[in-house]
């Protein structure tokens, strides 16, 4: 291999199926435009060819990859890869295209939940398809075509084996905890998931893969996927946003900075910077708006859509007629810094 230049690089501990194929896999510390000596090195233990390429490493291959002292490796790592009996797979990125295998999908998964790149950077096309549905338990990811004859086993030994979900995507915590952030329901964040520092999810929250925060933020609500919130802004009790994987939506919804989405409240429209939307009222792309001047005089009727990405509108309810106003926004909203302090 002549050309050591790659997207992204990470040896991981994989969990295979009784087929030997991967069902999951954990990167500890995989490494976005990785060295050129290290990949040169590890091309070399790996018989790596070039392109995108998952490689299952072989006994001898383990060996020599842990006894290289010039691969910069963590020594808990090392061990893993020298006399561990997790399968290691060795996953080389050479361009950001489609994922084609499970390996490459949870590269892409742990590079957005270590914040190594941000929602919508990376090429996640078909990824859903490609994931299989696994039973995630407390003895490890399970394949589901295994799981009778795993619990019957487990209950033959006096013990339960207890099923925490059955879905393509596991929890992030189990992989990664990114610095500064508070999660009350550990559940209710997928892998994929991009939080950022200083972000509360309280137990209603929900974060969802390659979406999330870009710093402080209260998220009581529900973050679809695609969906990016910005810093300082707060997604009240019950609220949702539209995400893009169901419905044959593919407009990009997002939350500016500062923004307030009420309580049971939701956007299928992007929001700019410091924008309210009322408790209760959900604005759709579609919805008729009337925008009222400063003075509160209806000056005309449009839909939302054209409303999407402005800053400093606060969305209404008229509580007499019920109609869906909009004016402009003349509070400051602000997160409570107590809730944050300690993340």
């Amino acid at each position: 291999m002549t050309d050591t230049t790659l997207h992204s690089f990470a040896l991981g501990l994989a969990t295979l199926d009784g087929q030997q194929k991967v069902i999951e896999i954990y990167y500890p510390h995989p490494v976005i435009d990785p060295d050129a000596a290290m990949i040169k090195s590890m091309a070399a233990h790996c018989a790596y060819k070039g392109g995108n390429a998952d490689i299952l490493l072989s006994q001898s291959q383990r060996k020599a990859i842990a006894k290289d002292q010039s691969l910069p490796l963590e020594s808990l790592l090392r061990e893993a890869i020298a006399d561990g009996t997790a399968p290691i797979v060795a996953m080389f990125l050479k361009e950001d295209q489609a994922p084609a295998s499970v390996s490459e999908v949870y590269l892409k998964l742990h590079l957005l939940s270590h914040r190594l790149c941000k929602p919508h950077s990376l090429n996640l096309q078909g990824a859903f398809g490609i994931l299989r549905n696994i039973a995630w338990t407390n003895q490890g990811a399970i394949a589901i075509e295994e799981l009778g004859s795993r619990q019957l086993q487990a209950r033959a030994q006096g013990r339960i084996l207890d099923v925490m979900s059955v879905d393509k995507f596991p929890k992030m915590v189990n992989y990664i905890v990114p610095s500064g952030v508070r999660i009350a329901d550990t559940a209710r964040v997928r892998l994929g998931a991009y939080v950022g520092e200083g972000t509360t999810v309280m137990h209603e929250g929900f974060i969802n893969f390659n979406a999330g925060t870009e710093g402080s933020a209260m998220i009581e609500g529900r973050i679809s996927a695609g969906v990016v919130v910005g810093e300082g802004s707060d997604l009240g009790g019950g609220c949702s946003t539209m995400g893009t994987l169901s419905g044959g939506g593919t407009a990009i919804i997002s939350v500016g900075r500062d923004c307030l989405i009420g309580a049971n409240a939701g956007i299928g429209i992007a929001l700019g910077d410091r924008c309210v939307v009322e408790a209760g009222l959900y604005v759709t792309g579609g919805t008729k708006v009337g925008v009222l001047d400063n003075e509160g005089n209806l000056v005309q009727h449009i839909k939302a859509k054209e409303l999407s990405g402005k800053n400093d509108l606060l969305f209404r309810r008229n509580s007499q007629t019920g109609a869906v106003e909009c004016k402009t926004n003349k509070t400051s909203i602000a997160l409570n810094e107590d809730l944050h302090s300690h993340n």
